[in-house]
């Protein structure tokens, strides 16, 4: 098959479009750009649509791909130091169900728009066994091609639910304890009982929780010295990591 070399391809464009909106594309899939992310998705049973590479990257791919040129893959890339490969991927589709099977440990992101910081997030939430991860609307899409980057594939094994209103959170965590990350809470983390059913809401960094929320939930506390508040993807690895050591000990 010819290489492609103009970005006006019906593919490319979708590509593009996808990218700019910090999104997927108009059939659902995802931009997961690299090598990496491109084995994540293979291993982790997701449908690969189509592979665009490099004709340099494509001699190390080991599925085959549909060969575009340099100038193309400039255009449609999103690192700075690209691997010359992009995967279309169809992400997994996810119920309520499955994000509360078992002892449920949700973490919601409530307003966090940074997608490295969103990502890194769903990666430390597969590390620390939670059951799954809400974006409520506000927050960044979870398949924005940097969160993909930084979940480094976690995106594509943990229950992801995005676009999610209050009133859905609501029914979606009912019988399930909602704690809030806040900075001034009364309770510390290692007070809380995380080892039952929970949900930790982690807030954007400028305007924390909304009230909304924090006013039905739990809030709490991570003790901290000399500084008022800590990064959201750092906050949420040291809430989850809490909540691991505490069921760990139930074992």
């Amino acid at each position: 098959m010819a290489a492609l070399t103009s970005i006006q391809n019906p593919l490319i464009k979708s590509v593009r479009r996808a990218i700019s909106r910090g999104g997927t594309t108009h059939d659902g899939l995802c931009v997961a750009e690299g090598f990496h992310l491109l084995e994540e998705a293979l291993r982790s049973g997701c449908e690969v649509a189509a592979v665009l590479a490099t004709e340099e990257a494509a001699e190390r791919a080991a599925v085959p791909v549909q060969t575009i040129s340099d100038a193309v893959f400039r255009e449609i890339s999103t690192t700075a130091t690209s691997q010359g490969i992009i995967a279309l991927v169809r992400p997994p589709s996810w119920r309520v169900e499955e994000m509360r099977r078992g002892e449920a440990l949700v973490v919601v992101l409530d307003g966090i728009q940074e997608p490295g910081n969103a990502g890194a997030i769903l990666r430390t939430a597969e590390a620390f066994g939670a059951s799954g991860a809400v974006f409520l609307k506000g927050s960044v899409d979870p398949y924005n091609p940097k969160c993909l980057r930084a979940s480094a594939g976690s995106i594509f094994r943990l229950p992801v639910l995005s676009g999610m209103g209050e009133d859905e959170l609501d029914g979606a965590l009912a019988g399930v304890t909602v704690y809030a990350a806040m900075p001034d809470a009364a309770i510390s983390a290692e007070a809380a009982d995380l080892s039952r059913p929970c949900a930790l809401v982690i807030g954007s960094e400028g305007k924390g929780v909304r009230p909304s929320i924090w006013q039905r939930a739990t809030g709490l506390r991570i003790p901290t010295t000399g500084v008022e508040s800590l990064n959201a993807a750092v906050a949420a690895g040291i809430l989850l990591y809490e909540a691991r050591r505490q069921r760990a000990g139930k074992r």
